[in-house]
């Protein structure tokens, strides 16, 4: 009786035994590539972030625009001071 039910169990347990050594030899592979993931950058991302920095200087530009409309100055005299300003904000926004 002890037989039959000892046979099964080791058949059962070896496949568990299997998964486990598997899982433990993956496992070193898995961490490597959760790391490299976590500190690159995919192309969609740093699309994302370039469009997020884009918008966030027409906004910039477009209260300076409203700002400088009603303050009664023309709007090539606030582009030219926009014009100025921009390479300085956008190189500090890109580092």
């Amino acid at each position: 009786m002890r037989l039959l039910l000892v046979a099964p169990l080791g058949l059962l347990l070896s496949g568990c035994l299997a998964r486990t050594a598997v899982d433990i030899v993956t496992l070193p592979v898995r961490v490597v590539g959760a790391g490299v993931d976590a500190v690159t950058t995919s192309q969609s991302e740093a699309d994302e972030r370039r469009g997020r920095q884009v918008r966030q200087e027409e906004e910039r530009l477009g209260r300076a625009a409203r700002r400088d409309r009603d303050r009664g100055r023309t709007e090539r005299e606030a582009q030219e001071e926009a014009d100025d300003e921009t390479p300085k904000r956008l190189t500090s926004a890109l580092r």
